[in-house]
């Protein structure tokens, strides 16, 4: 009987994650032909197995991405891997070395696993960063797929995430065990935002540590696409089901993953969410937030050999946070009628219901 017949078998590499465990929910109410999903992670949730039906089986497995032998394991006899395992890092925090063995060196794992293992459909979460912005300031307004745009990668992460699509996509079309071809294709989210976003949080904790202050400065017609984590993970499930349906069409694609949220910096998008704890605002001229930003800079360096200082704010962070990039997700509409899964006011109030929850500042509680 053919894995068809019987329900398939999803692998999702950082199925613990933040996308990984939206992407199960997802894939739990509005996929019918899976009967096993396979969470694959460093950092496990147990209790994701209690998310098992009569009709699919959640399956937790703890191992490294950039362990082989453990890769080529966990996904024999899987039909389809949604790679989402990666590192994000953009403040410092994380040894290059290990940003390129995970994000690299563990995408081609992944590829060579599917080789060996006779799998044929390999989606990977891939990042707008693969584009922009670059540190230069150059705006990208409503771009697509073909825009044409001055890369520029000033950092490991991002340069870790071009050189794993790369893999991703010139791997499309490799005999895979027992002769098929491999068909893969690349999802480009920008700024994910939505329940257990750690970003968002630590965004929040700023201001709880400055006593209620957030410093703002970004310019305030700066624009960002911001996409809620329901709607990207909608959108690897349609786009692992159009693979299965039309590889012709999607194999060695490209696809920006964006939907209804409003165009907002990063700064004005997370206070939408944070106006309940009254944090004030201390806005700034851009050239001292460069100024701070080269001071946290030099801080890194010098305390290097002793502490990882890394703050949010960096030469990097604020070059990206002061450049306006939004895309469009026509091409995904066209390919495998992608629509956003929750619109915009569902998007807001499943977020404001998660933030919700963090616990009131003194000043807060002193007003409550």
């Amino acid at each position: 009987m053919s894995s068809e017949s019987t329900g398939l078998v999803y692998l999702i590499t950082g199925g613990c994650g933040f996308l990984g465990q939206h992407l199960l929910q997802v894939l739990l109410e509005k996929e019918n032909h899976i009967s096993e999903i396979r969470l694959f992670d460093k950092h496990i949730d147990a209790s994701l197995q209690d998310q098992s039906t009569d009709r699919v089986k959640v399956t937790v497995i703890q191992g490294d991405i950039t362990d082989y032998p453990s890769v080529v394991d966990v996904s024999r006899g899987a039909d389809l891997v949604i790679h989402t395992a990666s590192l994000v890092d953009v403040w410092n925090r994380v040894p290059e070395r290990l940003i390129q063995a995970v994000n690299v060196q563990g995408t081609e794992n992944m590829i060579n696993a599917c080789v060996e293992n006779g799998i044929q459909y390999l989606v990977y979460t891939s990042s707008m960063e693969v584009v922009g912005p670059n540190v230069k300031g150059d705006p990208f307004i409503r771009g697509d797929e073909d825009t044409k745009y001055n890369i520029f990668h000033d950092m490991p992460y991002p340069r870790s995430k071009a050189a794993a699509e790369k893999l991703v996509l010139e791997a499309n079309g490799k005999k895979v065990k027992g002769g098929g071809p491999l068909y893969t294709c690349s999802l480009r989210p920008t700024g994910i935002y939505g329940e257990q976003h750690q970003l968002m949080k630590e965004f929040y904790q700023n201001g709880v540590r400055t006593g209620g202050w957030l410093i703002m400065g970004v310019p305030r017609e700066t624009e960002h696409g911001r996409v809620y984590v329901g709607n990207v993970a909608w959108m690897h499930l349609l786009a692992a089901r159009s693979l299965r349906e039309h590889p012709e069409r999607l194999g060695g694609e490209v696809y920006f993953c964006y939907d209804d949220s409003p165009y907002k910096s990063y700064e004005e998008f997370n206070m939408q969410f944070l106006s309940a704890f009254n944090f004030r605002q201390l806005r700034v001229p851009v050239w001292l937030l460069w100024f701070i930003a080269c001071f946290n800079d030099l801080l890194h360096w010098l305390l290097k050999p002793v502490h990882c200082y890394a703050p949010l704010l960096n030469r990097y962070t604020l070059a990206v946070a002061c450049t306006s990039f939004t895309v469009r997700s026509d091409k995904a509409q066209r390919h495998f009628q992608y629509r956003p899964l929750y619109d915009w006011e569902e998007c807001q109030a499943r977020t404001q219901r998660w933030v919700d929850t963090f616990p009131l500042t003194t000043a807060d509680a002193k007003n409550a």
